[in-house]
């Protein structure tokens, strides 16, 4: 295909006009679509049938110690859980809380214990001064709302192809009032990147000014292989070990898009003194979590090896919503300079990077369409994306035959938002 660098005006205007009729054959369809978020379609929901009934009179309420779930109690979760997610994490059960159905809440109120009291000793951020948090970009928009929410200034740091500007965090965490840095290591969101172990081991080694510095380390994807050409991840755990530096890391991770969304278990892995710390916190914040659905997950998937061959079953239908809409893009923008797309293999997200000042442009092509994808800027904090280009667009929602509607004008609008800013219109 023709670059849109190598046509002449006449043919660019000509190529307009055609990309044009196409849209507004689109626009007549009347359609209503969405492509914006993550979430599972119901294809991918159906996957785990047994989940909901395996914990009831029959099969008993006890966990292994003997505690009955229906209870109040145990309030960094049942052992059998611990156990489970710590083989996720590659930590001891010691070193892990089993919470409740979200993990951005476990991000949020580590956040928002950090600023209001302080975390390990150190005095709460909001009397420190302006502070300040760094963020991977193009990023998970849901992270940045929680840092804007407290009034933290959030800091862009360019993803590379290894994982952020090392040279840049080094530098910036020289900064006292430098907080923490969000990091989704494995399959970023949105990029699908995944960190090198290069990049992690120098996460792990940083020696920030601040002693109260955390990495939040969002690794809610670390089982969401595409197929089993799967990316690998070092363990920043067994990294951060070897240089005595154990404290710089809070680990996040959920099973909320490996069973369901909306009743799934969340849980964080930190060493020896941010466990007692965030365990300190919580014995005012709570009487625990919801142990029944703990519970319910260990029967239901066993073990590490039971949820990974439950993952096999999620590959198998997220799959072929990936290759439909990467073939789209190969088909109707390869070699047109019009757009740049990653390939992930694994997560739940595609990043575009478009001709620069094009992104707000084509997503309200595509809405005025009918068809919903993630706000231009969403990827950057504050929603403001410098060169307003980058878009995540999000297959795992739509049957197939939806994503061909949806990929297919998304291409359209993109190329014809290229030839207008070419075209000075």
């Amino acid at each position: 295909m023709a670059s849109i660098n190598e046509l002449s005006v006449a043919a660019l205007e000509a190529r307009l006009a055609e990309l044009q009729t196409e849209y507004n054959a689109f626009c007549e369809k009347g359609l209503h679509l969405d492509m914006s978020r993550g979430k599972p379609g119901a294809d991918l929901l159906k996957l785990a049938p047994g989940l909901l009934d395996c914990v009831n009179e029959q099969s008993g309420y006890l966990a292994e110690n003997g505690f009955d779930t229906r209870n109040y109690g145990i309030l960094d979760g049942i052992p059998e859980a611990k156990k489970l997610f710590a083989d996720i994490f590659g930590v001891s059960p010691d070193n892990v809380i089993v919470g409740g159905s979200s993990s951005l809440n476990l991000m949020f109120d580590y956040i928002a214990t950090a600023y209001a009291k302080g975390i390990c000793g150190n005095e709460p951020w909001v009397k420190q001064g302006a502070c300040k948090f760094l963020c991977p970009v193009p990023g998970y928009d849901r992270h940045f709302a929680v840092t804007e929410y407290f009034g933290l200034e959030m800091i862009n740091v360019p993803l590379k192809d290894g994982g952020p500007d090392m040279d840049l965090v080094e530098d910036l965490v020289k900064d006292p009032l430098v907080k923490g840095m969000w990091c989704v290591p494995m399959y970023a969101n949105p990029t699908g990147l995944t960190y090198t172990d290069e990049t992690v081991r120098r996460l792990a080694a940083l020696k920030p000014a601040a002693a109260d510095f955390r990495l939040m380390w969002d690794n809610a994807y670390c089982l969401h292989h595409l197929s089993d050409d799967q990316d690998t991840l070092l363990n920043i755990f067994d990294a951060a070990k070897e240089v005595n530096n154990e404290d710089i890391v809070v680990s996040f991770t959920s099973t909320s898009k490996v069973s369901f969304p909306g009743s799934g278990v969340a849980a964080i892995a930190a060493s020896a003194n941010n466990i007692a710390d965030i365990k300190k916190r919580m014995t005012v914040q709570t009487i625990g979590f919801d142990k029944i659905n703990m519970l319910r997950h260990v029967r239901y998937f066993k073990n590490l090896d039971g949820i990974k061959a439950q993952m096999k079953l999620r590959a198998d239908v997220l799959r072929p919503k990936f290759e439909t809409v990467l073939r789209l893009l190969n088909e109707r923008l390869g070699g047109k300079d019009v757009a740049a797309w990653t390939n992930p293999r694994g997560g739940y997200f595609i990043s575009v990077d478009l001709c620069d000042g094009c992104a707000t442009r084509v997503a309200t092509l595509m809405k005025d369409a009918g068809v919903v994808i993630t706000g231009a800027g969403a990827t950057f904090p504050y929603h403001k994306d410098p060169r307003d280009r980058n878009l995540r667009l999000a297959p795992s929602y739509p049957p197939v035959e939806e994503l061909e509607l949806s990929a297919t004008l998304f291409c359209i609008c993109a190329e014809m938002a290229a030839i207008e800013k070419k075209l000075g219109k």
